[in-house]
């Protein structure tokens, strides 16, 4: 086109934009930093070229530019809601929380792409609980939420287990019209299946008119992590029969299913099947299935050789696996062959350093014991702490062992005393005289 004498307009450069943007690359960015070029060279600015300026900031942000985003976002002169959701977006999506959460304070007025992408966002990063304030904040500002917004707040419910928030959100979504949207019913079956509650997954699933290979998945990694092995590997069986041809996930859900089971053979015959029928490279977390799968049948020499034969190094969840069976097993040779194997666990691996101590100290090897705790101390490195959580009214109490800073705290704590007192009480009662 330019070789030809023809000039670009604003039109031209936008859709040149967009495509370096939907393909982030270094090409692309070299590609679309001219083009930022020529916009400025020719002038292209005002309130008639907003929506070329959003495009450079979307280009930026998706390419992980965040400060060239910003400073392009910054010096527009006129911008409009599709220009402040562009931002936000990027600032989610690239992990500058705070960054997103002061544009979304700022913006004029805000719309549903707004909140979707900050709920989104939050669900991206792992702050779960912030995801549902928002939503809440959503529904008191009386915007309407679309079916992404749905998607990611039944992610959050998943992910927290909050199954009475997530039932809501059926409602809801069933209120709307959204459960024709094939990924709001995957969502869906998702989060019943992560809250442990299968028997809803599975009409929701059954209920689908129209099913994609991630529905079948869904469906098979809920039936295998709440141990229904028989119905997940039915499922796997039946999805190939409907033409959908098994990718990894699938594989992911068919092991996980095998290894709760303690089917063996057919654990490995699926992941030879995996590998050597459908090209498959297995990836860690199939190695995790398998190494699990042999851990659990007492079979640690042969877990020790799956991880021996990996072309990653094994992570926190792999090692993990392999040590707690070492530990009820009282295997202590294997446990110590795999750190020297290793050479050292990863900086922020506290629960394998515990595993391995918990293996010392159940063989009385307390000087290894102590090795293993002074080597923890010497790294600023703490056991992390567990935690219960109860869900109430649609919201998710999460309590720590001795932890006083919830708001009922000294409610809570009263009536445990209570409960303790009533305890002692009826012990003594109902125990029988000694004589």
């Amino acid at each position: 086109m330019r070789l030809a004498g023809v000039e670009p307009n604003c039109i031209t450069l936008l859709t040149l934009l967009s495509a370096c943007a939907d393909f982030p690359s270094p090409l692309a960015i070299a590609f679309g930093t001219s083009i930022h070029g020529y916009v400025t060279k020719l002038g292209f600015d005002g309130a008639d070229n907003v929506m070329l300026w959003t495009a450079l900031v979307g280009l930026y942000a998706k390419c992980g530019r965040l400060p060239t985003a910003r400073k392009v976002f910054d010096e527009m002169s006129v911008r409009n809601a599709l220009s402040w959701n562009t931002m936000i977006d990027g600032c989610m999506r690239g992990g500058d929380v705070e960054a997103g959460v002061e544009l979304f304070d700022q913006m004029p007025e805000r719309d549903k792409v707004s909140w979707s992408a900050m709920i989104g966002g939050f669900v991206k990063r792992g702050r779960f609980e912030e995801a549902l304030e928002y939503f809440r904040d959503m529904q008191l500002s009386r915007v309407e939420p679309d079916y992404v917004t749905m998607v990611a707040v039944l992610a959050a419910c998943a992910k927290l287990g909050a199954l009475g928030l997530g039932m809501w959100v059926h409602c809801y979504v069933q209120w709307k019209g959204f459960v024709e949207n094939i990924r709001v019913c995957n969502s869906l079956v998702d989060m019943y299946s992560r809250c442990g509650c299968i028997v809803f997954a599975r009409q929701v699933f059954n209920s689908m008119n129209k099913r994609s290979l991630v529905s079948w998945n869904s469906m098979i990694v809920g039936f295998g992590i709440n141990g229904y092995a028989e119905e997940a590997l039915e499922h796997f069986h039946s999805m190939q029969i409907e033409g959908f041809k098994p990718n990894g996930v699938s594989f992911t859900g068919a092991l996980t299913a095998c290894s709760h089971a303690g089917l063996i053979e057919k654990g490995l015959h699926l992941y030879k099947t995996m590998t050597r029928t459908y090209k498959i490279s297995p990836r860690i977390e199939h190695h995790g299935c398998v190494v699990d799968l042999l851990s659990r049948a007492g079979k640690l020499e042969d877990a020790f050789g799956v991880i021996k034969s990996m072309k990653m190094k094994p992570n926190e969840v792999v090692v993990g696996a392999f040590l707690a069976a070492c530990r009820t097993l009282g295997d202590v040779m294997l446990a110590e062959e795999l750190t020297n194997y290793l050479g050292e666990f990863d900086a922020d691996s506290d629960s394998n350093r515990v595993l391995l101590s918990n293996i010392y100290a159940a063989a009385g090897r307390w000087d290894d014991v102590g090795r293993i705790r002074r080597g923890m101390k010497n790294l600023g490195m703490m056991k992390k702490q567990g935690f219960s959580s109860i869900e109430i009214d649609c919201k998710v109490h999460k309590f720590i062992c001795g932890d006083k800073s919830h708001v009922e705290s000294d409610r809570i704590y009263a009536l445990l005393n209570q409960f303790s007192i009533e305890s002692s009480l009826s012990k003594s009662y109902y125990s029988p005289p000694q004589s």
